[in-house]
């Protein structure tokens, strides 16, 4: 039977383009250290603005993610 676990970590990015590119740069800098992401998907999301203008665009997002199988079989606790 084949099973595996997943779990979901939460992460902010940010960009100075779009929502869109933070996105996708909060997604790129994740796979940096996380194996087998499988979604991701916004929670939340802001801008910063001065003088009447935006200057970035934050977003908080949720990654989900398999876990690797463990190398140790687990045995019974007595």
């Amino acid at each position: 039977m084949n099973r595996s676990a997943a779990r979901v970590t939460e992460i902010s990015a940010s960009s100075k383009k779009s929502f869109d590119d933070a996105v996708k740069q909060g997604v790129k800098r994740a796979s940096e250290t996380l194996d087998g992401i499988t979604s991701a998907w916004v929670a939340d999301q802001e801008v910063s603005v001065k003088n009447g203008s935006i200057t970035e665009y934050k977003v908080r997002m949720k990654i989900t993610f398999i876990l690797k199988a463990s190398s140790k079989k687990a045995g019974k606790k007595k």
